[in-house]
């Protein structure tokens, strides 16, 4: 680009437009110093919202989620020196947009009737964080005594103990209705679920209190079950 200067005509500014034109002026210069030709969207951050005019906000984020996604990009920002600030904000994004895919990945499998505890147990080990900030890591180990082999094993992040997790297919029931009684009652299955889980704490309970065998890494005192049946509960 050519300037020009135009000696007849000039303005005076104040020493706060004075810097706000210098700020500009930086954020500019840092896309003038490009070597390439290309398309550049600048979004104003005011409190933390991006304030975007004429354009989708949605549209708007999914792009710029596959830009932070790109091996390149996330290279360059390993390289850079972030504002506490900006590194928060863009770590926020993206593990929001992983929670988001996540559950639709699970609605879709659920929508379509999948039946195989597989895809269920799958879709846990890859999201651990689905059964709380406390967990967001899962064990490799799953066999904790000769003949109990467990769905997950999940350690606790603060004390590091292991809890368990057991999984059911949505085609099980949870609850009946009792007609007689007029009253729900957990299914034939459920209660199964809760016998098989009361034996899974008390074998990890006594096998791992030191350390599980080949795998000292691995302790549990008193762990905790949870019993996941998958249902999806729809309001018209």
């Amino acid at each position: 680009m050519d300037w020009q200067v135009v000696e007849e005509k000039s303005i005076l500014l104040s020493e706060p437009a004075t810097r706000k034109l210098f700020e500009a002026l930086k954020d500019h210069l840092a896309v003038a110093e490009e070597n390439e030709d290309g398309n550049f969207l600048l979004i104003r951050i005011s409190e933390g919202t991006a304030q975007l005019r004429g354009q989708d906000p949605a549209k708007v984020a999914s792009a710029l989620m596959k830009v932070l996604s790109k091996d390149e990009f996330l290279s360059h920002l390993q390289n850079t020196e972030l504002t506490i600030e900006l590194v928060s904000a863009l770590r926020g994004a993206i593990r929001l947009n992983e929670m988001r895919t996540a559950v639709n990945e699970l609605r879709t499998a659920m929508d379509n009737g999948n039946d195989a505890e597989s895809t269920y147990q799958s879709w846990c080990e890859k999201h651990s964080w689905a059964f709380g900030n406390a967990y967001v890591l899962r064990d490799d180990v799953r066999e904790i005594s000769p003949g109990d082999h467990l769905d997950l094993l999940l350690p606790n992040v603060i004390a590091g103990y292991r809890d368990i997790v057991e999984l059911k297919r949505p085609s099980m029931d949870v609850l009946r209705w009792d007609e007689k009684h007029k009253n729900f009652y957990f299914s034939s299955e459920v209660s199964r679920a809760i016998g098989q889980c009361h034996r899974y704490l008390d074998v990890l309970h006594e096998e791992a209190a030191k350390g599980l065998r080949d795998h000292p890494e691995i302790v549990a005192y008193h762990p905790r079950a949870t019993i996941v049946y998958w249902a999806i509960q729809r309001l018209d």
